[in-house]
């Protein structure tokens, strides 16, 4: 009988893990939860989850399939991946081929298998998405964060790239892209895109370009940077952003027929870890993917809805004094608080971690501080996800004023109350 039932075994962690905090994301809408539970009123801007429903088509598709049990190829479902390519075809000018097409619970995932398979350093602009650097600190590679300027719409610039490639120009690198950009919105312009692919091919970059948000392009008008540089870079996707789903899982990375000794080896390395992605929702995905009217016409409600109020509330802070870039896609905004500098240190303010603590306890409402996304702790930025709002009633109201109507004060407290009275909130709070 074991006498010292309340004994604990040595604590033996992997250094890699060792202070590893929970995702930013994560534990931000854990917490709102937690004081929504306690009665307290949360305005929800840290989570970046989509507010729109899944299409109903895309939702019937998965009724369909609920029977489907059986373990499908670790590479996807080869419905799903012919519909995939296709689709990069029709509508980003990628030459892909069903063989390219890797599928996977979720692009976070393939993301971490993908820097566990490829050996080399990781590459990423700041601000960032908050999981690629923890990502690689869990592995063990190391990390190369390049800061970007407001100036230049928080994108990395050619020369940046440059100018770190030139300092061993034969060093293995993985180059993370995310545009249209968590946490900022914005995006890149075709002539950008075309630079720093010259770049990358000078120097062998393999590029990750997470397009996760090209579908909710405001004026869907997204522009991949593959065709500019097929045989490197790897083009990463999904359902969670444009299709509302993120709770399926499903992630998508198409390879250049050049890595796909890559391709193979993640899928190995699959075998041994997801083994499949789930059979109803990659069956399900193929309905998505194949698009058609019905999803032609919530994307385009969606980006009417994201595009109006993303501006909006733009406005609203760039007119209190922050200063911030107008979103060209996705659902975030990036606002640099330094103009209250003077007025936040007076409160014992000093850092973005401080502001965001502060503002989620006087006010309620939740956003990260850029020290989370990379940029320098004493740099007053957060990130603001404007999504707590019923996506399904927005969609409906939008879809009945036209298309040339602008998004009155009415309009906007009707139907996004919960972000206005957000935004309002951070502005009084900023400038008492």
């Amino acid at each position: 009988m074991n006498k010292h039932k309340d004994h604990i075994l040595d604590v033996h962690i992997n250094p890699n893990v060792s202070g590893l905090k929970p995702s930013a994301t994560v534990a931000i809408n854990d917490l709102s939860n937690e004081l929504k539970r306690d009665g307290k009123k949360i305005f929800k801007m840290g989570l970046g989850q989509s507010p729109f429903p899944v299409p109903e088509c895309v939702v019937e598709a998965l009724r369909e399939n609920a029977h489907q049990k059986d373990y499908l190829p670790v590479k996807g479902l080869r419905e799903l991946q012919e519909a995939v390519a296709e689709h990069h075809r029709r509508n980003f000018g990628i030459d892909a081929d069903p063989d390219d097409v890797l599928i996977g619970p979720g692009s976070k995932e393939l993301m971490f298998v993908l820097q566990l398979t490829y050996f080399g350093d990781l590459v990423i602009p700041a601000p960032s998405w908050v999981s690629y650097a923890p990502q690689a600190k869990i592995i063990g590679r190391h990390i190369q964060f390049l800061p970007t300027q407001f100036e230049n719409d928080w994108h990395l610039t050619p020369e940046d790239l440059e100018e770190r490639c030139t300092l061993d120009p034969g060093r293995p690198r993985l180059l993370i892209l995310n545009y249209p950009l968590n946490p900022t919105g914005t995006t890149m312009s075709k002539a950008r895109l075309e630079k720093l692919a010259q770049v990358a091919d000078r120097y062998r970059v393999v590029l990750l370009s997470d397009e996760i948000y090209g579908k909710i392009h405001h004026d869907g008008a997204h522009q991949s940077i593959v065709p500019f540089y097929p045989e490197g870079t790897i083009f990463s996707g999904g359902l969670s952003k444009w299709c509302g789903a993120g709770g399926w899982r499903l992630g998508v990375f198409v390879f250049p027929r050049s890595l796909r000794w890559l391709l193979k080896a993640m899928a190995a390395v699959g075998t041994e870890t997801f083994t499949s992605t789930s059979a109803p929702i990659q069956y399900a995905a193929v309905r998505a993917f194949q698009e058609g009217p019905e999803i032609d016409a919530y994307l385009k409600k969606s980006r009417r809805v994201l595009k109006g109020l993303g501006n909006a509330i733009a406005r609203r802070l760039d007119e209190a004094g922050a200063r911030v870039r107008y979103p060209q896609g996705g659902f975030y905004l990036f606002p640099d608080f330094s103009a209250f500098r003077g007025k936040l240190e007076a409160r014992g303010i000093k850092t973005s971690a401080d502001m965001s603590r502060r503002l989620l306890e006087d006010t309620g409402v939740a956003f990260l501080p850029g020290s989370d996304f990379g940029r320098s702790p004493e740099e007053l930025t957060a990130r603001l996800a404007y999504v707590d709002f019923n996506g399904k009633e927005a969609l409906e109201a939008v879809g009945s004023i036209s298309e040339d109507h602008p998004f009155d004060e009415n309009f906007l407290k009707t139907y996004f109350g919960k972000v206005i009275e957000a935004i309002d909130r951070i502005n009084e709070w900023m400038t008492r």
